[in-house]
């Protein structure tokens, strides 16, 4: 018989939230880095709460002791993930063209440069990569709209482990 992962308890879901968030910034590198597809400012933003799921992990490994911090910090990725979701939904309707992007972006937004000086340095100041046109698409899905999911499906699992975990706490000082 095949043992099932403890979901209540956070050292393993934690873990698993960060291989999965490591797995996601590796897939991002590798467009990034091996086929050429540079990164707008909105992708960079997406990137930010994998980053902070791998920190968050960490940490309840690294303390894993102190079971309550693991709950906490499980809640606090499910949070970053909601909010990678939701930037990463907020991109997608940037591509879309049903919002105007940041002036960031490169795609309005930002006021009208009054001077030469002003031109010039808005000009120098523009990332390359605009946030209003896909990159890469893959059944009509963007990389944007598939972060959205991943976010979303990380972001339910990492509440459920948290509930699971809370749980597993209540029930332990019920009985003890």
């Amino acid at each position: 018989m095949m043992n099932r992962l403890p979901l209540d308890d956070p050292r393993y879901t934690a873990g698993l939230l960060a291989i999965a968030s490591a797995g996601v910034l590796a897939a991002a590198l590798f467009f990034q880095f091996a086929l050429g597809y540079q990164p707008c400012v909105l992708c960079l933003w997406q990137r930010v709460p994998y980053g902070a799921v791998m920190a968050f992990g960490i940490v309840t490994l690294l303390f894993r002791q102190w079971r309550g911090l693991g709950d906490a910090l499980l809640v606090a990725s499910g949070l970053a993930l909601l909010a990678g979701a939701g930037i990463a939904a907020y991109h997608v309707g940037v591509e879309q063209h049903w919002w105007a992007g940041t002036s960031a972006c490169g795609a309005g937004g930002g006021r009208a440069p009054q001077t030469l000086e002003e031109l010039r340095a808005q000009v120098l100041a523009a990332p390359v990569t605009r946030c209003d046109e896909v990159a890469w698409s893959l059944f009509g899905i963007s990389m944007a709209g598939y972060n959205v999911v991943i976010s979303l499906a990380l972001s339910a699992f990492a509440f459920a482990a948290a509930r699971a975990a809370y749980i597993r706490t209540s029930v332990s000082r019920t009985f003890a």
